[in-house]
């Protein structure tokens, strides 16, 4: 085995092996380090097992609600053993495919915990690799909070959440951001009694009020409770399982504590400092073009200060791949990354909020139009009640993008092309959009933002 190569990866997660496989595509040679397995956090403890749960959730409220369409069935009970049967067998395949699709390419795949102990040099047990060029690629871990101990039995991180082999009678989430929500979701519709405690004063406060509003409304008729604006204080365990103390003196019990107060950068002890690379607060400082200021080595994904999305983190690892073959690659634009919440209901995002656009243009040189989903033929066939928002500069492109209702996560497509296109409302009203679709409901608030709304609006 060689131990030199002209890109040389550290994680197979998201980033890293997009990019082995981009280098590989172009001709490179490529040795990939994961001390784990290929597919890293996003296809084994994240994004395809969380939604895959999120749709067990689905099928069990389809059951539970399957009268209100003239459907006559019960839901008996949630047999999480066939759950993670399901649920493992997405990911299974999926990591067969990914396993199969890096070695056809010809990629070296170096099992263990990488240290770099040179520029371009990283250690892997007692053998030491080199790359012409490196790439960082170490992703995130679930983050807890000063003095909270995590034990994976009655306090869990959603790693220790995907493994559970029973739906928990009760369940208070610490955090509502993107991942306490889609937790708070799923084991609402699997049955569970759900609390939300967020600091912040709304649920999913990185998206526009109305949709954090949006949500509230929902997760409130469903049965979740939530207190926004509380701050956590500490934990004790009982002989049911947790009493959790929020500030004020409320003292909630509960079988379990989810606590998602969010993931940090997986760096610590690798090196990186070591030779030269400079960071903040535990992430890798990165220009544009993703270069960390050490000659010939990059950074991508969730340890690169922004976003932490698996999307995100899969297109810098093309893009360095591209950088390194000497391709010129056009920079990533970081606001029109397309946002999505798995949750019931779904909540989707582009560009900027509200808030956002008129902290930068005034209020005079915004404008915004909603079109409620009460109006949309399918979203009446579904049963979902939602919106689509857009924001616009007075006489100028769409600068954000927002929805809620289910499955509008299907509809960030045609909002990111929207808003990368820098599209005026005109330039989008006269599209035809299939009857009947939710993409109708994009179309019609493009036609009321173009001053010709055929339907009711808000």
């Amino acid at each position: 085995m060689t131990d030199a190569f002209d890109v040389l990866v550290l994680g197979a997660g998201s980033g890293g092996y997009a990019c082995a496989l981009r280098a590989a595509q172009l001709g490179l040679t490529v040795g990939l380090v994961e001390k784990s397995r290929l597919g890293g956090t996003c296809l084994h403890v994240g994004c395809i097992p969380t939604k895959a749960l999120l749709h067990a959730g689905e099928v069990a409220d389809a059951a539970r609600d399957a009268a209100r369409f003239g459907v006559r069935a019960s839901l008996d009970g949630i047999d999480m053993v066939g759950v993670n049967t399901y649920k493992d067998g997405v990911v299974s395949r999926l990591f067969k495919g990914l396993t199969g699709l890096v070695a056809s390419r010809g990629i070296t795949v170096i099992e263990g915990t990488g240290t770099l102990v040179g520029p371009r040099r990283v250690q892997v047990g007692d053998t030491t690799y080199e790359g012409h060029s490196l790439v960082l690629a170490t992703g995130s871990f679930a983050r807890s909070l000063p003095g909270l101990e995590v034990d994976g039995e009655r306090v869990l991180t959603s790693e220790h959440a995907l493994a559970l082999d029973h739906v928990p009678s009760s369940v208070v989430v610490l955090g509502g951001g993107v991942i306490g929500c889609e937790f708070a979701s799923v084991w609402r519709s699997f049955g569970a009694d759900v609390t939300i405690v967020e600091a912040l004063p709304r649920l999913l406060a990185a998206e526009d009020e109305a949709s954090s509003k949006a949500l509230e409304r929902a997760f409130r008729k469903r049965g979740i409770r939530f207190m926004t604006g509380t701050p956590f204080q500490g934990v004790t365990h009982t002989d049911a399982g947790v009493a959790v103390t929020v500030e004020g003196g409320e003292v909630l019990e509960a079988e379990l504590l989810l606590v998602a107060v969010g993931r940090g950068p997986a760096t610590e002890g690798l090196g990186f400092e070591e030779q030269g690379v400079v960071m903040e607060r535990g992430l890798v400082t990165v220009d544009e073009r993703l270069r960390t200021g050490v000659e010939g080595v990059y950074a991508v994904g969730d340890i690169t200060p922004g976003l932490q999305l698996a999307h995100r983190g899969f297109a810098q690892g093309i893009f360095v791949a591209e950088e390194i073959a000497g391709l010129d690659p056009a920079p990533i634009d970081e606001s029109s990354i397309p946002r999505v919440t798995y949750s019931h209901p779904e909540v989707a995002s582009v560009g900027l909020t509200e808030a956002a656009a008129r902290a930068t243009y005034g209020d005079d040189g915004v404008e915004t139009v909603t079109y409620d989903l009460g109006g949309n033929g399918k979203s009446q066939i579904l049963q979902t009640q939602g919106f689509v928002k857009l924001v616009r500069r007075a006489d100028g492109p769409v600068l954000g993008l927002h929805l809620v209702g289910d499955r509008v996560g299907e509809l960030v497509g045609e909002a990111q092309v929207v808003y990368g296109w820098e599209a005026f409302p005109d330039d989008v009203a006269p599209l035809v959009h299939a009857h009947p679709t939710q993409s109708e409901a994009l179309g019609e608030a493009f036609l009321a933002l173009a001053g010709k709304p055929l339907h009711a609006h808000q």
